[in-house]
């Protein structure tokens, strides 16, 4: 059995080719991220099989995000069996054979061919398209929902100088009815000598009616009053900030779309679970992929993050241990946000929530809880394709 290890980077790749005896055959072949780097690694291997029977062939990388990516699809193709290992297990190995500091790309790819011996995960095969298309929509919502958040903080803080007071009138800053006038009146002294009948209007038109002459008095009478500091540049800056949230929010929108069509097309019943929506949805079966990697719930769980840490030493055994967090961080919140809108809507998840708080649980620690029940649902309902069926 021949093993290789590779250690993935952005611009080059080190490999490492060593046999079941431990004995090395190449252990500083560095290819280029490139067609020819990929071709000179598959003549490479094939030169060492004098039968050319790549099933002998066993090939492992670390998970490095998209670096991989392009490498696993060529491997794959060829018919490699390839298993992706996790970069943290790969860390304490390493560690674990010397007492040294040493780390180079060199020793890692030695370190991953090594792990190749012992490792039990499963061989690597890519998820549907759709599952890559989910991906990637949602790591770029994720992206620009993350833009637009800052573009926020932005927004208070011009508010906190400009019109400190303005918070104070509205349920929140950056409701439609707030940003509307301050894209027309961005400062205390026009919003002040405004006329009521427009400021009314403006204010009626973009909350719907719900904002109307006595809010436009409130408005003007504290503005008049406000401490706020105005400035030609601070105003433009607002306003321009308040355009960059408002497009932003429109591709988030258009985002959501594409997202909710492939899931449509996917028909999974994962949207049959009362309080998760479309994009939700897509998060959790993005991030899981195919299902049958996982054995058990359990190992759901982990891969999520979601499991309590174990600590024994002796006679000594910690009864309170926080949660381990070092699965997928984009699946741990699609399923904690999940479990807060499930527990709203469905009777079994609402009255286990208030179980675990009537046993004194925290809120959280309570909601984490739902979070592995509702883990176990997901497992079961993925792994059967059966729509979820309410037990209330």
């Amino acid at each position: 059995m021949i093993y290789i290890g590779i250690d993935v980077a952005k611009n080059k790749h080190d490999c490492c080719i060593i046999d079941s005896d431990g004995a090395v055959y190449n252990d500083s072949l560095r290819i280029s991220n490139s067609r020819e780097g990929f071709e000179l690694l598959y003549s490479s291997i094939l030169s060492i099989l004098p039968d050319r029977n790549i099933s002998n062939v066993k090939i492992g990388l670390e998970s490095t995000g998209h670096y991989s990516i392009n490498l696993q699809n060529f491997l794959y193709a060829k018919g490699f069996s390839l298993s992706i290992l996790n970069p943290l297990a790969t860390n304490l190995f390493r560690k674990a054979q010397t007492l040294r500091k040493t780390k180079t790309d060199k020793t890692d790819a030695l370190v991953i061919a090594k792990m190749l011996f012992s490792d039990d995960t499963k061989s690597y095969s890519p998820v549907s398209y759709q599952i890559q298309e989910l991906k990637s929509l949602t790591r770029h919502r994720y992206r620009l929902i993350g833009y637009r958040s800052k573009l926020k903080v932005s927004i208070n803080r011009l508010i906190d100088i400009i019109f400190p007071e303005l918070p104070n009138l509205f349920w929140s800053i950056h409701q439609s009815s707030s940003y509307a006038l301050l894209s027309v009146l961005t400062s205390p002294k026009e919003i002040a000598a405004c006329h009521l009948t427009r400021l009314t209007n403006i204010l009626s038109t973009a909350s719907r009616g719900k904002y109307g002459k006595d809010k436009a008095i409130s408005l003007k009478e504290c503005a008049a009053n406000s401490i706020g500091t105005s400035s030609r540049a601070l105003s433009f800056e607002l306003q321009q900030t308040i355009r960059l949230i408002q497009s932003v929010q429109v591709e988030i929108d258009a985002l959501e779309l594409q997202i909710k069509e492939v899931v449509i097309e996917i028909n999974s019943p994962l949207i049959s679970i009362p309080g998760i929506s479309y994009t939700l949805a897509a998060i959790i079966l993005s991030e899981i992929g195919d299902i049958e990697r996982f054995s058990s719930p359990c190992k759901l769980l982990a891969f999520a993050g979601l499991d309590p840490s174990t600590y024994q030493s002796g006679k000594y055994n910690a009864s309170h241990t926080p949660m381990v967090k070092r699965g997928s961080s984009y699946l741990r919140f699609a399923i904690l946000m999940a479990s807060r809108t499930v527990s709203m809507r469905d009777a079994a998840f609402s009255a286990y929530l208030s179980k675990k708080r009537s046993e004194g649980k925290h809120y959280y620690v309570a909601m984490s809880h739902v979070a592995k029940k509702l883990i176990r649902v997901i497992f079961h309902i993925l792994k059967t394709n059966t729509a979820f069926v309410p037990q209330m």
